[in-house]
């Protein structure tokens, strides 16, 4: 006749052995250690530690599971894991001011694009898309007045991605990405433009489309900005890569010394959509921009601009005066209401 200690102890016993198969490998790192939960961590399922073993048996893991079960095993055995290594240079931004191109034949409600408008990429900026409205701005060009169109947003963000080169060596944004930069310097390979051809860049931030160039084998280069800090962050960045070629200077195209002029190549990748979307009459800004191109760049030299805001046909408009297509560069397409159109557009004017 057992006592009714006895009988109290046994029902324990049984109880513990029934809960010991129910959590039969749950805890993954064994018996005496039931502090540290099987995989997926909290709230993971009970994984039994031999087929039919246990109550709560669970189907096979997935590949995703399995791969979890992998990276805490590295993580338990003194591994950390593993990391991809962050580029040099970021270059998934393609600008703060990107918008899809209008397909040909669409009409002028779909100027804002796909994915609303907004020139966003890797880092910064996507804020404040240049978009038209269907009303068009005050001024009449269709674009709605915009702070990226302000002197004061440039400085403010080259002040921020000089901080940020001199703490941690980022060199910042690639504007429409390392492909546009590739894209125009094959093209002047193409054309043979001789090497020692003098180069300006318009609106050269970062500086990294000249750093390119000069590794490309031009050796005759200018690049300016009106940020200060913009020509600072080109400065170093140049000095960094051990280029001594280059030259950099503090200059408002809209308002240009008389010391800048005499370029066989002239380039613009952006600058012309930010000043399209100057609060502060941005048709006249446009129209002297045109001015000033004209003053710098030789009779028969070529200009280089990328757009995200304008479409060939209104490139030709805009500069109608003193230039003449000479080509037109293949850019990404995109899809849109069964018609197509480009994402940027990147044409070629021979001043005339």
């Amino acid at each position: 006749m057992l006592s009714k200690a006895d009988s109290i102890l046994d029902l324990f016993l049984f109880l513990q052995s029934l809960n010991t198969q129910h959590l039969g490998g749950h805890f993954r790192k064994g018996a005496s250690d039931p502090g540290s939960r099987g995989r997926g961590g909290r709230g993971a399922r009970p994984r039994p530690s031999g087929p039919g073993r246990g109550l709560g048996a669970s189907p096979p893991s997935t590949k995703a599971e399995q791969g979890q079960r992998e990276a805490r095993s590295s993580r338990e055995g003194g591994l950390p894991p593993p990391r991809r290594a962050r580029p040099r240079v970021r270059s998934a931004r393609t600008s703060s001011l990107w918008r899809p191109q209008r397909p040909s034949g669409a009409p002028s409600g779909m100027n804002s694009g796909a994915g609303g408008g907004g020139c966003s990429g890797g880092g910064g900026g996507g804020a404040g898309a240049a978009v038209r409205s269907g009303r068009g701005s005050p001024g009449g060009d269709g674009f709605a007045p915009s702070a990226l169109g302000t002197r004061e947003h440039w400085d403010a963000v080259y002040e921020r991605e000089l901080q940020t080169f001199q703490e941690c060596g980022d060199t910042g944004e690639i504007w429409f990405g390392e492909e546009s930069m590739n894209r125009l310097i094959r093209w002047m390979q193409k054309r043979k433009i001789p090497l020692d051809a003098s180069v300006l860049d318009i609106g050269t931030g970062n500086g990294v489309f000249l750093v390119e160039l000069a590794r490309s084998g031009f050796c005759n280069i200018t690049g300016i900005d009106y940020s200060p800090s913009a020509i600072q962050l080109s400065g170093s960045i140049i000095e960094k890569e051990g280029l001594s070629n280059i030259k950099l200077k503090v200059e408002d195209f809209l308002n240009l010394s008389t010391k800048l002029s005499g370029f066989h190549i002239c380039i613009d990748k952006g600058t012309f959509d930010a000043i399209s979307l100057n609060p502060d009459n941005a048709i006249e800004k446009r129209k002297q921009y045109v001015k000033s191109l004209s003053g710098v760049l030789n009779v028969k030299g070529f200009f280089l601009i990328t757009s995200c805001n304008w479409t060939k046909e209104e490139l030709l408009d805009e500069f109608s005066e003193g230039f003449e297509l000479f080509e037109e560069l293949p850019t990404p397409t995109f899809s849109f209401g069964g018609r197509s159109g480009n994402s940027v557009t990147a044409l070629v004017f021979q001043k005339t």
